[in-house]
């Protein structure tokens, strides 16, 4: 659980971290890790639906680490999110980084 935090996975932590808060990454970008440290990309789409006002975007702010909205405002169609999140599975023992494209 704390691979993030150890000398062997701050490196991963650091590309996805812009004066330590999350960075917003476009469609077409992706953070930059040195080719030593290139790691396989295992991609997500996830779809957020329900009924207005229960925080699916509140939710998509809080995992991509900027403020939620103070007032409730209507989504008006889809927004799409980027998020990277490096990980080490137990199972394989080799650091991946996940992409999980959101939309709300």
């Amino acid at each position: 659980p704390g691979w993030l935090l150890s000398p062997a996975g701050r490196p991963y932590l650091d590309s996805i971290l812009h004066k330590n808060r999350r960075r917003a990454f476009g469609l077409l970008e992706r953070p930059a890790l040195p080719p030593a440290l290139a790691v396989p990309t295992v991609t997500y789409k996830l779809f957020l639906a329900g009924r207005s006002g229960v925080g699916k975007t509140a939710l998509v702010a809080w995992l991509g680490g900027t403020p939620a909205p103070p007032a409730h405002h209507e989504t008006l169609g889809i927004e799409a999110t980027t998020l990277f999140w490096p990980a080490k599975p137990r199972a394989s023992g080799r650091p991946v980084l996940f992409q999980l494209h959101l939309w709300d």
